[in-house]
């Protein structure tokens, strides 16, 4: 998992929870173990900062260049069972210097975010001419059953709704154009996923309504060779879908580096608390490239901030 320090190491980001093990043989070298924690628990931090298009830039990087961007680890926990050694390691990687990274491999990161859906997948079995959407739709049952601890959505799955399921069954011969409003605002959520999937012999192809703010956007997507009675082909359905609203995410939190906005503010000289409480907001903020005092007089303080993005960002 992914976790911020308390404001003092807001410039940091921290990996936790890597469980590394190695078997007690002749050959045994614990700093070969914590090495390939480093290793981990990097891949863990690029599989949240990037899009999954980028991901292989960030491969095959030489260790000493990912220890170059440790701040500190901790060896949280460790354990001698059956001949085995293992190791529960937290690393903490110095943000700028991961930024510095990526910016090298023309990547933008993006702002790590948690956000919940709601997310509604309705199956329309073409074959069978059926309409499925809750505990006989393996989609729905299978969806939050795998957990991956690098992705940033979470999914609030719909209850069982007899009224809900007739209106999905009266609008599916049109379903691609039914709004969904009436089904959403029962789950007083922001944020939603309708997922449709059309399922014939040959291949699942899925229509997403992704509902986020004030806005709606539509993705197409094509499975082939999908066999809806093999778990693990399921489980790889659900995965690459799960990937897709990723990588939207993270499009919409992207933290564009080569945008560099210098911004100018003062803060009252006399408000310390203001002042104080300005600059921890400031560390937390990934936008932030950097900031610093170019002045201060009696009355002011003058800060020179530069901004990764546009002044309605900023505000």
């Amino acid at each position: 998992s992914l976790s911020f320090f308390s404001t003092s190491n807001a410039k940091e980001f921290f990996i936790d929870e890597i469980e590394i093990q190695e078997k007690l043989e002749n050959d045994f070298n614990k700093e070969r173990l914590i090495n390939d924690g480093f290793i981990e628990a990097f891949e863990e931090l690029m599989n949240k900062l990037v899009q999954s298009e980028n991901l292989t830039k960030t491969k095959n990087i030489k260790l000493n260049e990912i220890k170059s961007m440790v701040e500190t680890f901790t060896i949280k926990e460790e354990k001698f069972i059956n001949q085995t050694y293992s190791l529960n390691l937290g690393v903490s990687f110095n943000k700028k210097k991961v930024f510095n990274f990526l910016d090298s491999k023309n990547i933008f990161p993006t702002e790590i975010k948690e956000e919940k859906f709601l997310f509604i997948p309705i199956l329309l079995d073409q074959v069978n001419n059926d309409v499925l959407v809750y505990s006989n739709n393996k989609i729905y049952n299978k969806w939050n059953s795998q957990d991956n601890k690098n992705f940033l959505l979470k999914y609030i799955m719909p209850t069982e709704d007899l009224e809900d399921l007739k209106i999905i069954r009266e609008n599916s011969k049109d379903i691609e154009n039914y709004d969904f409003e009436k089904i959403i605002e029962k789950y007083f959520l922001n944020n939603s996923i309708i997922a449709i999937f059309f399922k014939n012999e040959k291949e699942i192809k899925v229509l997403s309504k992704i509902f986020f703010k004030d806005e709606k956007i539509i993705k197409s997507n094509s499975f082939e060779n999908i066999n809806f009675e093999d778990d693990y082909n399921l489980d790889k359905l659900i995965l690459q879908l799960k990937i897709v609203y990723e990588d939207f995410w993270k499009e919409k939190n992207l933290i564009n580096t080569s945008i560099k906005l210098p911004i100018s503010i003062q803060i009252n000289n006399k408000d310390y608390e203001l002042s104080s409480k300005f600059e921890t907001t400031l560390n937390k903020i990934d936008l932030i490239s950097s900031f610093s005092i170019s002045s201060f007089n009696k009355d002011f303080i003058f800060y020179e901030i530069i901004f990764n993005g546009t002044p309605k960002n900023f505000l």
